[in-house]
């Protein structure tokens, strides 16, 4: 089952091909990219609000938005550029009024009062390594939810490791496994403390913890 009609989703292989165009998204068939965040939506409980963290091109954002017709998504990415490509999309697409397109950087939007703990999901796919999606990811999801992070082959449990995810108020729930690759669920057990996340830059320059080899 592809999760969304087949004219939309013609559509949205169109916009991806020119998102790959303009150097927004990486090589390869669009339809691919298509099909693995269609399998990351059929893994995931269908929310009220989700954010894509470093949404890029839209992928999972906008196949999540298209494949969950209730859900109200906002997209987030720090280049200007890459959001007014969203936007296109979003219009494009007729995702009008269920789908806004934030610019800005993740620690600072992470703050924001509007975005702060409001979304049930948050997803992150190649956003930066485990500490940095973590720490950047985590304001955003509300108490109850998750931030469900794509995660490479062969990925270990070293690489969310428990203390310092508590920090931040996660905790490693499990790995899902979908038709080209997998997501790790952090679930949110309490309120972040209002120190995180760090100013821009700082996750990554002094990141929380580094992942421990298998």
């Amino acid at each position: 089952m592809s999760g969304i009609p087949a004219a939309a989703r013609r559509h949205l292989v169109e916009v991806l091909r020119r998102a790959q165009e303009h150097g927004v998204l990486g090589p390869g068939d669009p339809q691919a990219h298509l099909d693995q965040a269609l399998g990351l939506a059929a893994r995931l409980a269908v929310p009220d609000r989700f954010v894509d963290l470093g949404s890029g091109a839209g992928i999972p954002g906008l196949v999540l938005a298209l494949a969950w017709p209730t859900a109200h998504g906002t997209l987030l990415d720090a280049s200007i550029r890459r959001c007014e490509l969203l936007a296109e999309a979003v219009q494009a697409l007729g995702l009008e009024g269920r789908v806004l397109v934030r610019a800005g950087r993740a620690e600072t939007l992470g703050h924001d009062p509007d975005l702060r703990e409001r979304a049930e999901l948050v997803t992150a796919r190649a956003f930066g390594p485990p500490a940095v999606t973590a720490e950047c990811g985590a304001p955003f999801v509300a108490v109850g939810g998750c931030l469900a992070v794509t995660e490479p082959p062969a990925s270990t449990a070293g690489r969310w490791p428990e203390d310092p995810l508590r920090r931040l108020g996660l905790v490693r729930e499990e790995t899902r496994t979908f038709p080209g690759g997998s997501a790790v669920i952090l679930r949110k057990v309490e309120r972040l403390d209002a120190r995180y996340p760090r100013r821009d830059g700082v996750p990554a320059k002094r990141p929380l913890w580094r992942p421990q080899p298998a």
